[in-house]
């Protein structure tokens, strides 16, 4: 039997297309609209809706609800939301019966909460009294989904909420990969798609302010890498590495670990893999003040992201548009005190973003807002306008990093607290941070 779950929310589709005639990206900015009209603070995007209509979030967070009924003057069940979601009986066939290609349909899934903001994997962990039994290609399927589902949530809302849920997720994988049966090739892809999992929850705890856990997790992936020999996870776990280095404050193991991801990757066949490779190199070497290596560096970024993409690319480098490479030089450029160049790279990163990236376009903006604080001629009025869009993300961004920048903010400011916008923006800040 289908897993009702997974059945499209046909109602709540038919309104947004029918009765409102809109796109999601359309209906995405409405439904914010109306939250500010009702006094809501919501960051909704094309994505989100796409997740309720894909029934990957069950049900929407009670936020979402007074705005949608609001909006469509409808109940959640009339929009065709599951108010319930009763537990599935486990269904007493052996595991070892069911053809491997249809594996994973019932022994497991990924359920989305009414915040969008909780993963879990069904069953959460095999125990010696209840053995995984044999592992599929479903399986493999299963974890891929868990990746793509919190890079999904993070890039909208960050990683305080998905961090514990995907740890879970990950200790299930590694007991399959321990303790269940499979066959060789099998066992090799598992091993790749729990390698890229780690990464996920790598860089959950590194957006969570626990660089020491993204390290241990990072280390993990380089090992299922090259066990499974997997070049492009290989060259993943190295550019995470870097980027962990460099904020670590370790700007030569940053740049080394660029360049293996560079040399691991050289022949896989993504220009666009080397071209964020290349500017993880050169966040080092900007870190490390040496404004010709890092040019050297964007310049080959710039040159490999023109190539275009290609069928190699991995899915996980969705997140690397046009709007992340300017962004990324722009940090490199702030780290080398070339305030205005970073300045306006961040406001072009800002602009490329559109709708999309939340998380992303907020750190961004808070780099706009500390650039122009701390510019030879700083723009005091500029940078409180930045500093207030990056607030207006909160609560719906929840990422440390976010706050720590938001301290970075409010450190950069204080030096032009006579100014009044300044000033209004540090009470507003403190007011909605509770930061005394």
């Amino acid at each position: 039997m289908a897993d009702r779950r997974k059945i499209p929310n046909a109602v709540l589709r038919a309104v947004r297309e029918n009765e409102f005639q809109m796109s999601r990206q359309e209906f995405a900015k409405l439904i914010v609209t109306t939250g500010e009209e009702m006094g809501e603070t919501v960051a909704c995007t094309p994505r989100l809706v796409a997740a309720w209509e894909d029934r990957d979030v069950q049900l929407p967070r009670a936020v979402y609800r007074r705005v949608l009924t609001r909006l469509t003057g409808r109940t959640m069940g009339e929009l065709g939301f599951r108010l319930s979601s009763p537990a599935r009986p486990v269904a007493p066939a052996s595991v070892a019966d069911v053809p491997e290609q249809e594996q994973g349909v019932d022994r497991r899934a990924f359920v989305m909460d009414g915040a969008g903001a909780a993963l879990s994997l069904i069953p959460l962990g095999a125990t010696r009294e209840n053995p995984p039994g044999r592992i599929g290609v479903g399986d493999v399927r299963a974890v891929d989904r868990a990746v793509s589902q919190i890079y999904a949530h993070d890039h909208d809302h960050g990683s305080a909420a998905l961090r514990r849920a995907a740890s879970e997720a990950l200790h299930t994988a590694y007991q399959w990969l321990q303790e269940g049966t499979y066959t060789e090739r099998t066992g090799k892809r598992l091993r790749s798609a729990t390698g890229h999992l780690s990464i996920a929850a790598g860089w959950l705890s590194y957006d969570s302010g626990r660089p020491a856990d993204a390290r241990s997790l990072y280390n993990e992936a380089l090992a299922a890498a090259r066990i499974a020999d997997d070049p492009a996870l290989e060259g993943h776990a190295f550019g995470c590495l870097s980027l962990l280095a460099k904020a670590s404050g370790r700007p030569r193991e940053a740049i080394s670990a660029a360049q293996g991801a560079q040399t691991v990757v050289k022949s896989y066949g993504s220009a666009r893999m080397l071209s964020l490779m290349a500017m993880r190199e050169a966040g080092g070497w900007a870190l490390l003040g040496d404004a010709s290596a890092t040019d050297q560096a964007i310049v080959r970024a710039h040159r490999l992201y023109a190539k275009g993409p290609t069928d190699a690319d991995p899915a996980w480098l969705e997140f690397y548009t046009p709007a992340e490479l300017a962004g990324l030089e722009a940090l490199a450029r702030a780290d080398l005190d070339q305030h205005e160049r970073a300045a306006a790279g961040a406001e072009q990163a800002v602009l490329l973003h559109g709708d999309a990236f939340a998380r992303n376009r907020a750190l961004y903006t808070a780099d706009i807002a500390i650039q122009h604080a701390v510019r030879e001629r700083p723009e005091p009025e500029a940078a409180a306008e930045a500093a207030s869009r990056v607030l207006a993300y909160l609560p719906e961004v929840r990422s440390d990093r976010l706050l720590k920048q938001l301290h970075n903010v409010e450190s950069a400011l204080q030096r032009h607290a006579a100014v009044p916008a300044v000033a209004d923006w540090l009470e507003e800040y403190r007011t909605k941070t509770g930061v005394s």
